[in-house]
């Protein structure tokens, strides 16, 4: 089993340190089995039962590695919690296994032994580690599955949570389809976990634009496939970026190869890496490999498959280069002196950026960029909207980011957000947003008097700009220094407000800013107030099982660095609700009630 688990590749990002610990350890292991295997007395039934015990903890391991090598990285991003739940359970067995070794009998050499010791060490202390939650990653998922927000600012968000889960790939997506259509099997397709699983999937389909089909029904297969049910197509024989059987192979810096048509698409949107090595290409030339193009035509003459036929590529071709036609003429446009022109010209150019990430990088290699800042100081309304949400819509593409801060369209967007129409507010917060997905920009952002302005968009916005708001301003806190500034523009008060009006859909996104706050000192200081201590308590009371998590997490977090909002929960009758939470809530709320509740046993004041 641990040879076993030794050839798997790699695991799923959101477990992958805490997988590779586990697989090193599982390897200390093999000396020992050498060493009994040639024991040469007879062993004990005491021996027999405790090499048993053992491979019932080696087995449980086994089973978590398993499913963190293959299993739906959508899943186990969701319930990372558990999975760590799981981990704790498989260090606890292994350790009482080990620790019933009997090892002299066993006639263990001390080497051997003094290594199981270091590992029971290591697993000791893995024990005892708490695990820190990825709070972004926890804020993008609840962004990207509310069924409420269907906001442009959404497909900055789903494109950041693919890369997270390496789902940025149509491979990758394909593989994923897989095995959350195997989770399915397991689970039940109607579950709400399946269905969640399912809509998110969907939506990372649709940002590299692939159909979007039913998972349970589709069959994952490469093209023609499920009409030769006995025949197996050689894996070297399938693109690695459609996995589908290549007609026209052809070989790319690294050595790698790939369908023609498809490693084009991959340059054509602005990729310099290999799309299956992920190392940078030292250029963008492809050889034809007619080796396996001779040797792919010889299986199919020998199994009588038939390739699939190739698209009109000539109308594909046409359509392309008429649509970078128009871009460029609108573009051209965009500087034009008639005002009309210009706003025709820079509402198509916001229509198309929309469209897909060929369209954006496209429309930003005709110039545009600088052309749209220019007009965000236009007093014309309609001109600075639109021109707004083009830049929100460009900045989705990682190097579009870049072009549209060196333009230093920051501070226009500030301006917008200040001063432009409700839309225009709204979409300016979403595109500062998308923009503070560069670290340097969370700073700039905030120098440029940029906090204020969105504080005001959360306590006066509609509830669309309240959300992109509270978004943006949830970004720009992970800044250690910006938590003071957001602090000082009075983002507490309108965060209470939206904890306080359930209807508006944002608890969980409110305390996980507050949340935030709260680990600095100024935070605590702004929330210590009885009232709000009260809030948190009526949530963990009558919230959903979400709602108790954040809140039982905002309450630990202040009551381990003020013993006096500890007592203040206890008047308000949290004791028992933070019992039952600490029996039936999450994975994540159980662990925060129950340091809550050892906090709280040092207080006289317990029932």
């Amino acid at each position: 089993m641990i040879e076993y688990v030794a050839r798997f590749g790699d695991y799923r990002r959101a477990q992958r340190k805490e997988c590779y610990n586990l697989a090193r350890r599982m390897k200390i292991l093999l000396p020992f089995f050498d060493e009994i295997r040639h024991h040469g007395s007879p062993i004990s039934h005491n021996c027999v039962a405790s090499l048993s015990r053992l491979k019932k903890a080696i087995r449980l391991a086994m089973k978590l590695l398993k499913t963190c090598n293959e299993g739906s990285k959508i899943h186990l991003a969701l319930e990372s919690e558990a999975i760590m739940i799981k981990f704790h359970n498989a260090y606890v067995k292994l350790t009482q296994a080990l620790e019933e070794l009997p090892f002299d009998e066993l006639e263990v050499s001390d080497e051997v032994r003094e290594q199981i010791e270091l590992m029971l060490t290591q697993l000791t202390r893995a024990k005892k580690r708490t695990d820190t939650q990825d709070i972004e990653l926890a804020v993008d998922l609840m962004a990207v599955s509310s069924k409420t927000d269907e906001r442009n600012a959404d497909i900055a968000i789903v494109e950041r949570l693919a890369k997270k889960l390496d789902l940025h790939t149509v491979e990758d997506l394909k593989i994923e389809t897989i095995a959350v259509k195997k989770l399915s099997k397991e689970r039940g397709s109607t579950a709400e976990s399946i269905q969640q699983i399912i809509q998110l999937l969907n939506k990372f389909k649709q940002v590299l634009g692939m159909e979007i089909t039913n998972v349970l029904d589709d069959t994952d297969t490469p093209q023609k496939l499920s009409k030769c049910h006995s025949l197996v197509i050689p894996h070297e024989f399938l693109c690695p970026i459609t996995l589908e059987i290549m007609r026209d192979p052809v070989i790319v810096a690294s050595g790698q190869t790939f369908e023609r048509e498809s490693i084009q698409k991959w340059f054509d949107s602005n990729h310099r890496t290999c799309p299956k090595t992920r190392q940078t290409l030292a250029h963008l030339s492809v050889a034809p490999n007619y080796a396996l193009k001779n040797l792919i035509t010889q299986w199919c003459e020998k199994n009588n498959f038939h390739l699939p036929k190739k698209e009109d590529q000539a109308s594909s071709r046409k359509f392309f280069v008429d649509h970078e036609d128009e871009i460029s003429c609108l573009v051209e446009q965009l500087s034009s002196s008639q005002l009309e022109v210009q706003r025709k010209a820079v509402k198509n150019i916001r229509v198309l950026s929309k469209e897909n990430p060929e369209t954006r990088v496209l429309i930003a290699k005709h110039g545009a960029i600088p052309r749209l800042v220019k007009l965000l100081s236009y007093p014309d309304s309609k001109i600075q909207e639109h021109a707004v949400t083009a830049l929100l819509n460009l900045s989705i593409d990682e190097s579009n980011k870049r072009l549209i801060t060196d333009e230093h369209a920051i501070p226009a967007i500030i301006e917008v957000l200040q001063n432009g129409s409700m839309e225009s507010k709204e979409n300016s917060a979403a595109a500062l947003f998308s923009l503070s997905m560069l670290d340097e920009n969370k700073v700039t952002i905030a120098l440029e008097n940029g906090i204020p302005p969105l504080v005001d968009l959360l306590q006066d916005g509609t509830i669309r700009g309240k959300r992109d708001a509270v978004t943006a301003l949830f970004s720009l806190s992970l800044n250690q220094l910006n938590k003071v500034r957001a602090i000082e523009a009075g983002i507490v008060p309108p965060l209470m407000l939206l904890l306080e009006d359930k209807k508006l859909g944002m608890v969980d996104e409110a305390l996980s800013i507050l949340l935030l706050l709260a680990t600095h000192a100024e935070g605590r200081h702004e929330m210590g107030q009885l009232s709000f201590i009260q809030t948190l308590v009526d949530i963990i009371k009558d919230g959903t099982p979400k709602n108790k998590e954040c809140a039982t997490s905002v309450l630990l977090e202040l009551s381990s660095n003020n013993y006096s909002h500890i007592l203040a929960a206890l008047q308000f009758g949290v004791y028992e609700h933070l019992v039952e939470i600490a029996e039936s809530g999450t994975n994540r709320a159980q662990r925060k009630a129950n340091g809550l509740l050892q906090l709280m046993s040092k207080s006289e004041q317990i029932p």
